[in-house]
């Protein structure tokens, strides 16, 4: 496998000291090094100001445009011989392109989580009611699935969605692959800080993701007041890249609300905290701080969106709301602040939740055990490409259709850029 070469089309630049997202991709990137490929990272979109440098790594960085045949001259240039897709968005912007120049080409999605399902879920929070299977099969889910279909493998970082693709949306199985986060956990030691040593309450997350906004507002708003008049002088951080000036406004040193934005070191202020909170009423995919909080030893205290696709049929490392949506949104919040208290302030449970946590990331996510799932899947379909894409009639159908008309409107718009320049 040495000497092949793996093209990654980056929805957007990693961050992995600022996302989950950023995060997982790192991983991908370092467990492809390790089998001996010549990365190349490539993203049309704008670098951040806590972009990681790829190229201490040895990996190539490309910018590239949308719409524009520019990228086709590049692609037949580099010639990979993986395409990874960094989100569905890219399949759908350069898929047909690298089917059209790089045909033999494997084709890999990347889909950090399912866009569809965490927009059905908020869309259903909006309107105070149940999500239904109306709301799941929204136009989101129509592209996002689509683009499944058409690639090689997916890469699915939850349980709970690998079960909806195959139930749900009858994907089949041959094209998944469960890679949740991969974790070094042979290099893991546990906290050294214990339960009298720490104090207050954090809650962490990139504020430009939508459920974790939600998340602060409920904070704010309904949960934190009710922990503070218990306990009057905790106090709550809150950290996370990107705050906008509407997130910073929040911040009220009176009332123990520390809206502290960009953490130099994410796990250094987990550790300090007592108990990790993460109110999240909708989203997709597993949660980068509730693990980054197990691996910290700091017990949690969130909802059945937080913990799905995290546990695996383990025992969970804190108390957990069951969010129903159509519950009283004040009685789902005195339940997390009456959880929030008793984490807080009883040592026992604190020491059992901590443990719980430390078995639970070297059950779950240990990257020994997840790369050789990931390489058995990879040389599934390297070993005879012709027959694995052979075995995905809606994907070839899919594709068909796909190359005619993402490739006109490409075109189309490619044309018209022209006439203005």
């Amino acid at each position: 496998m040495s000497n092949r070469k793996l093209l990654i089309l980056g929805y957007v630049w990693p961050e992995p000291n600022s996302s989950a997202a950023g995060s997982h991709m790192l991983s991908l990137i370092n467990f492809f090094l390790t089998q001996g490929y010549k990365i190349t990272y490539a993203s049309p979109a704008q670098q951040g100001e806590h972009k990681i440098d790829l190229t201490t790594l040895g990996v190539a960085e490309a910018a590239i445009e949308l719409n524009c045949n520019s990228f086709d001259t590049f692609l037949r240039q580099l010639s990979p011989d993986l395409v990874l897709f960094d989100r569905f968005m890219l399949e759908e912007q350069f898929g047909w392109r690298v089917s059209q120049h790089c045909p033999d080409a494997i084709k890999i999605l990347d889909t950090e989580d399912l866009h569809s399902l965490r927009h059905a879920r908020h869309q259903a929070l909006k309107q105070n009611r149940p999500m239904t299977a109306e709301d799941l099969h929204n136009d989101l889910a129509k592209r996002e699935i689509a683009a499944i279909f058409r690639c090689d493998l997916t890469l699915v970082i939850s349980d709970h969605e690998m079960a909806l693709l195959q139930q749900h949306f009858a994907v089949p199985a041959h094209i998944l692959c469960h890679c949740p986060f991969m974790l070094d956990v042979e290099q893991h030691e546990p906290s050294t800080i214990n339960f009298a040593d720490r104090q207050d309450f954090i809650s962490i997350g990139n504020f430009r993701h939508e459920p974790n906004w939600d998340a602060v507002l409920w904070l704010k708003q309904a949960i934190w007041p009710l922990i503070r008049k218990q306990l009057p002088k905790a106090e709550l951080h809150i950290y996370g890249a990107y705050p906008p000036p509407k997130a910073t406004q929040l911040h009220n040193p009176k009332q123990g609300f520390l809206v502290k934005g960009w953490a130099d070191d994410a796990k250094h202020v987990m550790q300090q905290a007592k108990v990790c909170l993460a109110p999240l009423r909708f989203g997709a995919g597993i949660k980068g701080k509730l693990a980054e909080a197990m691996w910290c030893g700091t017990p949690n205290v969130t909802t059945n969106i937080g913990v799905e696709g995290m546990t695996m049929g383990h025992i969970w490392s804190g108390y957990v709301t069951d969010l129903n949506i159509s519950d009283n949104q004040e009685e789902l919040a005195v339940k997390f602040a009456a959880q929030a208290i008793k984490l807080y302030t009883d040592e026992g449970s604190w020491q059992d939740f901590q443990t719980t946590g430390y078995n639970l990331i070297k059950t779950n996510f240990n990257k020994n055990t997840i790369q050789h799932t990931l390489t058995k899947k990879l040389n599934a379909a390297q070993q005879d490409l012709k027959q694995h894409r052979g075995q995905n009639f809606i994907g070839q159908m899919l594709q068909h259709h796909h190359l005619k008309s993402t490739q006109y409107m490409a075109q189309w718009i490619e044309a018209k850029n022209k006439m203005f320049e």
